[in-house]
């Protein structure tokens, strides 16, 4: 789609239509999170919206020490423009930018033939939230 724009987080009106993205996909603690989540996009090196027609039709947002590691925390690309290629495009802008360092996502079970499509190769990990640690 050549009026698909991909620029980097920048602006902040774009955090609103952002967090309708997440309300339409049931991302719910990314919402609920409001000031969270907005933090988590002011602290993020990588991040970077999509845009046709200055509409937000997706998203990624990440963590990298731009060498060896990049971490894709969120990416979301709108239902309707989802199969366009847009998303594989947007993951190959971000790792262009940094071409030494691994790329990692984690995949639900709705995504992960996408991430597969991409040439991602599984892999086996973790995740617990603050409240879960035992000390």
């Amino acid at each position: 789609m050549e009026d698909v724009r991909f620029v980097s987080y920048i602006e902040k009106n774009h955090f609103e239509p952002i967090q309708e993205l997440n309300k339409q996909e049931g991302w719910t603690q990314l919402v609920e999170r409001n000031e969270e989540t907005k933090l988590a996009w002011s602290k993020s090196n990588i991040a970077y919206v999509m845009l046709k027609n200055e509409e937000v039709i997706g998203y990624a947002r990440g963590l990298t020490d731009e060498h060896v590691t990049l971490y894709i925390c969120e990416m979301l690309i709108s239902k309707s423009y989802r199969g366009l290629g847009l998303g594989g495009k947007l993951l190959n802008i971000i790792q262009g930018k940094y071409p030494t360092a691994r790329m990692e996502v984690l995949a639900s079970h709705t995504s992960n033939t996408f991430y597969e499509g991409q040439n991602f190769r599984p892999f086996y990990g973790y995740r617990r939230t603050y409240e879960e640690c035992k000390y």
